[in-house]
């Protein structure tokens, strides 16, 4: 008998039977774990759809094409005989605004009150220290309102007819409209094809992309400053003229303005009272759970790369431009994507004060005659791809900035 094959007999002497197999018992498991939740989910449904079927309520989505039969509030283009689907897509649209905006504001007051924790400065360290005590141990929804009511409704701002119009030096036209309802700005109006406009722009944006990937992989190996932010936003500026002028000039320029009745702001961006408390709202609200990670994050950084920074006569600011903050984003990102998530999530407590989001226009739906579970499936389907493509877009950054070992 060779000894490979008295090393098969000892190895199948030692194997257990497959009923006491470890990795056999892991995989019948979870077999039986999943036709489990299978079973309970049939279960649920079954009895969902016999509950429904016995009250005469319809299980079809075919209410997404009869009409609305309300009218959404700052949406003076949206007529109530327009169908539910497109309801749901302002919605959607309202939600995006909110959640985006909301983000780009606690990112940069989240930065900023995160090194301010850190200050050698007493009087910056204790309001940052303030700050972040007071807005993480209030409710969102009691900041929101707050916002909507105290601040907008009943605050220091004058009621519509009497707006505040801040002018264009030398000019008629309006640069700010702020009252206690809706503020506009500038902004731009279509007057000709987008199609054309929109191209050009997505070309730009990609070669402001490549051009930003040579610039840094041209830093990596000469260590020459790759000064790849002016560089891609001359790429994007360059795309956005070229873009207006192939297009035809299809954008021009837009003024707000206060309509004859003094009932409306006509032109230019409008940003409503309750659009502006969600967004302000939730975005420092934010912003103090996200200065904890941004301060965590940097004392987690050795504490000799500050010193580096320090050898090489570096300002603080180029210290942590260039040396600090590097590292710690790669830290902080993590955590900071389940924030991102929350921010959005919390969108649907602008119910509160009105602002037409997904939640609060598909519970006005199911008030007047909708079906309940399928809209509010869709609304959840909604909420689930918010998530979905922030976490897939953030967690590409973050295996992107992750260092790889060697």
């Amino acid at each position: 008998m060779t000894t490979e094959t008295q090393e098969e007999q000892r190895r199948d002497l030692a194997r257990p039977p497959f009923y006491r197999d470890v990795r056999v018992i892991r995989v019948v498991g979870q077999i039986f774990a999943v036709l489990a939740v299978l079973a309970i989910l049939y279960w649920l449904i079954n009895n969902l759809l016999t509950n429904m079927n016995r009250l005469g309520i319809s299980t079809s989505f075919d209410f997404l094409f009869g009409p609305t039969n309300t009218q959404i509030p700052y949406h003076e283009t949206f007529e109530p005989r327009s169908p539910v689907w497109q309801m749901l897509v302002v919605g959607v649209k309202n939600t995006f605004l909110a959640g985006f905006f909301g983000i780009i504001l606690a990112s940069i007051a989240g930065l900023i009150v995160g090194i301010s924790r850190l200050s050698d400065n007493w009087l910056v360290a204790r309001l940052a220290t303030f700050y972040v005590e007071f807005f993480r141990n209030i409710p969102p929804l009691v900041i929101i309102i707050f916002f909507g009511f105290a601040v907008f409704t009943f605050g220091p701002f004058p009621i519509f007819s009497e707006s505040w119009e801040l002018k264009v030096p030398g000019t008629v036209n309006s640069f700010l409209i702020i009252n206690n309802d809706r503020w506009g700005i500038p902004g731009f109006t279509q007057v000709g094809d987008l199609l054309l406009f929109y191209v050009v722009l997505v070309i730009g944006v990609i070669a402001a992309i490549v051009v930003w990937r040579r610039r840094t992989k041209n830093f990596e190996r000469t260590g020459q400053p790759h000064h790849r932010v002016l560089w891609a936003f001359a790429v994007l500026l360059v795309a956005l003229v070229v873009a207006y002028f192939v297009s035809g000039q299809a954008v021009e320029m837009s003024w707000p303005v206060i309509s004859e009745n003094r009932r409306r702001v006509d032109g230019g961006f409008i940003a409503n009272w309750g659009w502006m408390s969600v967004t302000i709202a939730l975005g420092l609200y934010t912003a103090s759970h996200l200065g904890e990670i941004i301060r965590g994050s940097i004392l987690a950084v050795h504490r000799g790369q500050s010193e580096a920074g320090n050898a090489l006569a570096l300002s603080s600011f180029q210290r942590y431009r260039f040396v600090i903050l590097p590292q710690a984003i790669r830290i902080a990102l993590p955590p900071t994507i389940n924030q991102y998530l929350n921010l959005v999530k919390n969108t649907s407590l602008g119910i509160a004060v009105g602002y037409a989001e997904i939640t609060a226009l598909t519970q006005t739906s199911v008030g007047n005659g909708r079906p309940a579970f399928q809209s509010f499936l869709i609304v959840m389907g909604v909420y689930l791809t918010f998530s979905l493509t922030i976490s897939l877009m953030l967690n590409v950054v973050n295996r992107r900035m992750q260092l790889e070992s060697r």
